[in-house]
Order: structure tokens, then sequence, then C-alpha cells
């Protein structure tokens, strides 16, 4: 066959973007010679991160519905129409032997597009309660991969492939890494450590929580790593002054890497690649959702592994006064926690991004 060329398409998050990317650095690492292009959302993150890691990318207008009423919402006919155009005209420039969507706005027009024009298609789906784009562009695509059991009631079930999701290589490699993490956040060897993430843009009512806990982990002896967005940055410091010896705040960290290695327990939204980077490093954790995500998503993904005893929940609106209590509770049981290291590395799927990847080569194969 000729020289692969590959459409990729998705995004508006991290959680779209990163599994986007691991895929396309594993087809590249099969097949050095293929040809690459993103399509993404004009004005979101991918439009950074895809040229950041060395890929082109093209940017749609699409935009998302707003839940509440809004001129914006009237855009969305217009938008969508220049999308599906500017999609159809990108597929016919490139002629790609395969375009991959991992949810998102964009993957809807550039993924019908393909349909359209006899392009095999293939997604990728995190959560365990399948986004909508990706719910109606199954019934034409050659195959789901998904990171889920039970998604028959999202997909055709003949068309569904187990594969984990795919996550950054270099973020979930731990081994020999304890000492040099500890070095790294200026940590002692002999105390436990809590890491705290909010996601990129950090959480609000995890970062108050944290706060109301600075006290009460003080007398547990603790350490804390936390990682506080950019909105809270400068309250947490205000509020870590009298702690800074064992609290160490972060407004964004770029090593997860060391935080992981580093921690004991970790607080942590349940974003289906934060739960997939979790099970791989078996790290316990305590998951707050997101409210506010989509269909409650983030819930759905966190109760996969709290039904199986595998990690902790606690509610967003709980965690403001509930969240000390809940990490030292844990904390108190190391035999627990050994237990739910043991269950979260079951539930963890390694070389997500190469088996995906397989699988769009054996679709471009077959043509």
């Amino acid at each position: 066959m000729a020289k692969y060329r590959i459409m990729i398409s998705g995004g508006g998050t991290g959680g779209h973007i990163f599994p986007a990317i691991a895929i396309a650095n594993s087809l590249k690492k099969k097949h050095p010679d293929a040809e690459f292009l993103f399509v993404g959302a004009l004005g979101r993150m991918e439009m950074e991160k895809v040229p950041e890691a060395g890929y082109k990318i093209e940017g749609l207008p699409i935009m998302g519905i707003q839940r509440r009423l809004t001129v914006k919402n009237l855009m969305l006919p217009f938008k969508l129409l220049k999308s599906m155009l500017k999609a159809r005209k990108l597929i016919k420039e490139f002629k790609p032997h395969i375009a991959i969507g991992v949810g998102g706005y964009a993957s809807g027009p550039l993924l019908r597009a393909a349909n359209n024009a006899g392009v095999p298609t293939l997604l990728q789906e995190q959560n365990s309660f399948a986004g909508l784009t990706n719910k109606l562009l199954a019934k034409k695509a050659k195959l789901v991969c998904v990171a889920y059991p039970e998604m028959d009631k999202f997909f055709p079930k003949d068309r569904i492939l187990i594969t984990g999701n795919p996550v950054r290589s270099e973020v979930v490699k731990l081994d020999g890494k304890r000492q040099r993490a500890l070095e790294f956040f200026n940590l002692e060897n002999d105390k436990k450590v809590i890491l705290v993430v909010g996601g990129s843009l950090g959480a609000w009512s995890i970062n108050e929580g944290v706060g109301n806990s600075l006290k009460h982990w003080e007398k547990e002896g603790v350490q804390l790593i936390w990682q506080t967005g950019k909105l809270y940055h400068e309250r947490a410091m205000e509020q870590a002054k009298p702690y800074e010896n064992w609290v160490k705040v972060q407004q964004f960290i770029k090593r997860m890497d060391l935080a992981y290695a580093a921690a004991d327990l970790v607080v942590s939204r349940a974003g289906a690649i934060a739960v997939s980077e979790l099970c791989l490093v078996k790290k316990p954790s305590i998951f707050v959702p997101l409210p506010s995500a989509a269909e409650d998503h983030q819930t759905k993904n966190a109760m996969v592994l709290v039904n199986r005893q595998a990690a902790s929940l606690i509610k967003d609106q709980e965690v403001k006064d509930g969240l000390a209590a809940t990490v030292s509770d844990l904390l108190a049981k190391p035999e627990e926690l050994n237990k739910m290291s043991e269950r979260m590395e079951s539930l963890g799927y390694h070389d997500a991004a190469d088996l995906i990847a397989d699988q769009a080569i054996k679709i471009m194969d077959r043509g």
C-alpha cells in the first residue's frame, strides 16, 4: 500500500487531545513515513497542543451548544454548515486512508464528511458514558475502541473493542523514580504524601476542601503536593504559608510522573484520562467527580472503580467539609490502601495506543 495518510479529529479538552496525540505517535512509530492531519475546533486547546507535539492541524469554526439560552446558540447552524463544508474540502484535498475520531466538537463534521466520501472511520471513546458525537458517528464506524466494559448500550456490539485509554507513556513510567520525586518536591522520606489534582485548570471545590483540611492534616504529620490551577493559586499560596515546610503548592504540575511517584494517596477529578493514568500507576485514589460534566459521566467513570472497591468517592458538594476526614481515614488503613492499589492494577489497560494503532492499520490495509 502507498504511504498512509491519516486524519485525526476531536479535542476541546486534554482528555480528548492527549489520546489523539498518543494514537498518532504510535502510528508514526510503526510507520515513520505516514502523513498526518489533525482537525480541531478553532480557539480550542488542540490548536496549540497538537502543533507542540509536532503535527499539523486545521481548525473548524464548530462550537458546542450552550446549556443556557444565549445568542451564541443562534450561530450554531451557520458554524455547523461552515464546518461541514470545510471538513468536506479537507477530506477531498488530503485524501485520507482513515479518519480517527476521539470525541469533541470537531470530530462530528470531519467524520461525517469522511463517511460521505467513503473513507473508513475509527472511533475512540474515553468515558464509561459515551459522548453524543461518538454515539451518532458509531453507526457508520468500522470500529469503536472503548475503555470500559458494557459499552454495547451505546454502540453496535459487533464493532466494539476494549483497548483502554491511550495515555502519555512518560507519565505512567514510575519505576525507580520515588526518591528522585521526593527530592524534586523537597519532601521527606518517612511521611505519607497526598497528591491533589483538579485537572489542568484546577477545581475550586477541591481547593476549598484542601484549604479547610490543612490544620487537620498538620496534626496527622503528612505531606501535600497541591496542584491548584491558575485561578486559585494565589489564594492557596496564602493558605499554605503557615505550613510551607510540608505543603508544596503548584499552579500546574509539568512532571506528573514524579508527582505520581511521590504520592501515597491521590485526590482527583474523575476525567477518563485521569482515571486511566491512576489505574496504570496503581495509586489509591479519592475521586471528586465534576458535577457539571455532560451526562454526569465523571461519576460514572469513578463508579466503575468504586464498585470494585478500587477507589473511593466523595461528592463535589461534600468535599469542602468532608475531605480532611476522608483522606485521614484512608491513610490510617495501609492494608486497605494496598488492596485498592492491587484492584486498580487489574483495571488498567497497557499499550492502548498501540492496540488502537494496530486496528487502524488493519482497517487501512483492508481499504
